[in-house]
């Protein structure tokens, strides 16, 4: 057990978010998505929902300054406007550290095709629909 760290990071999912570098993206989806077809890494973390776990994982992961969209979303029934609950409340975390953040929205196809490319996937057992997101590791400055 460490002190300060969260729970829901487990050693392993600390592994892998500290062997990422700078520009390397992270996969965060719902209990629905093919995690495992994607053939990157997937780290289970059982039943917490994807709000949960972006705040475990964004409490020690940087998001990429680089970028105009670090944090990006599965498109909703081919509707970029919808934004969906988790999507909402993800957002909300992600602007803890940067106010005027807005997520990119990838088309649900291109976001299987961009999965394939990730360093690692995080699954959650979050029963909402649409609650798969991709995240882009910054510069640690510490």
């Amino acid at each position: 057990m460490l002190i300060g760290i969260d729970p829901l990071l487990s050693g392993d999912l600390l592994k892998m978010l500290d062997e990422m570098g700078h520009g390397d993206e992270l996969l965060l989806v719902d209990r629905n998505y093919p995690a495992a077809s994607s053939g990157r890494p997937v780290i289970r973390l059982g039943p917490v929902n994807v709000t949960d776990a972006a705040t475990a994982i964004l409490s020690v992961f940087p998001l990429d300054t680089f970028v105009e969209r670090p944090v990006e979303r599965m498109e909703v029934d081919d509707n970029p406007a919808i934004v969906g609950d988790s999507q909402a409340e993800v957002l909300e975390v992600a602007r803890a550290g940067w106010p005027e953040l807005e997520f990119g929205v990838v088309p649900r196809l291109d976001f299987y095709r961009r999965a394939q490319t990730v360093y690692g996937v995080v699954h959650t057992l979050d029963a909402r629909p649409y609650g798969c997101f991709i995240l882009r590791k910054g510069v640690v400055n510490d």
